[in-house]
């Protein structure tokens, strides 16, 4: 069943029943995900060279690799500044199968002489082309809002002034680590749905953090994350999208959906929670500081309903992630597990159970620890 057929199922029937009946609860998320990219390999041309600088349809590249390995950041823009195309937007038509203009500089060496080429690659030409993605799939993350007299533009949207409105992008219910809090399924090597594929998830996401704080074991905070893996060559276009927010910058939309195996009543307990019962912290995002402390706490129902309440004031709420899709992965996840077209791995290790996020500090080198 998905996460979110359970939880009615639960409700009705109890965790021993459902437990018994149960196998496997799938989930699901699909929303921007800023820390996520792609590797590439071009191959030799002939000459061959030594790339030092790549652009990808004028988006830059990081190349400290080898001679033709490069990997393009979904949230780096175009060179001259233009905000409303950037690597997420080359991934996205690398998956779609359109050609992508590649140009490469070099210094030249004796081995690869050439120092300059362009040309056009697609997924066809690239001998490889793998999505990895260090940070994605957060479990719960803040609420924005503004409390100040100016239009805010931020990674969580367009934030209207004196709490005009307030965003969230979680699937909530549905979203893989909320029903799995202590990541007792999850871990490396475990087989996931990933971007209209199946990919892997590769390491701990940066930033995890187990130390958020929690409510019956959920974490009311950013909390964990997961680093994940997959062949661009198998993805679609339905499941990875470039987002332009506007003022801020671009982002990839990436669908992410995980099996969790009921392993115990226990694990049925996690796997069923609601909405109503994931917290969520409204930050003002007005305040500059990393000690913002969140002005309230609210539920997922409550944000899903479409208004939350601050200060005694009705506040719209909007999603910056769509359940429709978390939705459409979770049953997707379920029909290919069901088929037998997606089989569940054992992760061939577990993910840290103790691990804080350091802030970064300003300081001189004798006073680094």
């Amino acid at each position: 069943m998905t996460a979110e057929e359970v939880v009615d199922v639960v409700r009705r029937e109890g965790v021993e029943k459902a437990t018994r009946e149960v196998d496997v609860v799938t989930t699901g998320t699909f929303g921007a995900m800023c820390s996520s990219g792609a590797f590439l390999n071009f191959g030799h041309s002939e000459p061959p060279i030594k790339m030092q600088k790549v652009w990808l349809n004028d988006v830059p590249a990081y190349t400290g690799l080898a001679a033709v390995d490069a990997y393009i950041g979904a949230t780096e823009i175009r060179e001259n500044g233009d905000m409303d195309y950037g690597g997420a937007n080359v991934i996205e038509e690398l998956i779609a199968g359109s050609p992508v203009h590649l140009k490469a500089t070099s210094y030249g060496t004796d081995c690869y002489p050439r120092r300059k080429i362009e040309t056009y690659v697609s997924l066809k030409t690239l001998n490889q082309a793998y999505l990895y993605n260090p940070r994605n799939a957060y479990q719960n993350y803040s609420v924005a809002t503004n409390s100040s007299d100016m239009t805010l533009y931020t990674y969580m949207g367009k934030l209207l002034p004196n709490y005009g409105n307030a965003t969230f992008s979680c699937a909530g219910q549905l979203s893989p680590l909320l029903n799995d809090p202590q990541c007792r399924t999850i871990g490396i090597g475990t087989r996931i749905f990933l971007g209209g594929a199946e990919g892997y998830v590769a390491w701990e996401g940066t930033q995890f953090n187990t130390k958020a704080p929690t409510k019956s074991g959920v974490p009311t905070r950013s909390s964990r994350t997961l680093a994940v893996i997959g062949d661009l060559r198998d993805m679609s276009t339905d499941y990875v999208r470039a987002l332009n927010f506007p003022r801020y910058g671009i982002s990839l939309a990436v669908g992410i959906g995980v099996p969790i195996p009921i392993l115990d009543e226990q694990m049925m307990k996690c796997a069923s929670i609601s909405d109503k019962d994931i917290l969520a912290p409204v930050l003002d995002y007005s305040v500059q500081s990393r000690t913002r402390k969140p002005v309230k706490e609210v539920n997922y129902a409550e944000l899903r309903s479409g208004t939350i309440e601050l200060f005694g004031k009705k506040v719209k709420t909007s999603a910056l992630s769509s359940y429709y899709k978390a939705r459409q992965i979770a049953e997707k996840l379920k029909a290919s597990i069901a088929k037998g077209d997606f089989l569940l791995t054992e992760p061939v290790k577990k993910l840290p159970e103790d691990r804080a996020f350091n802030p970064l500090e300003i300081v001189s080198k004798e006073e680094v620890k």
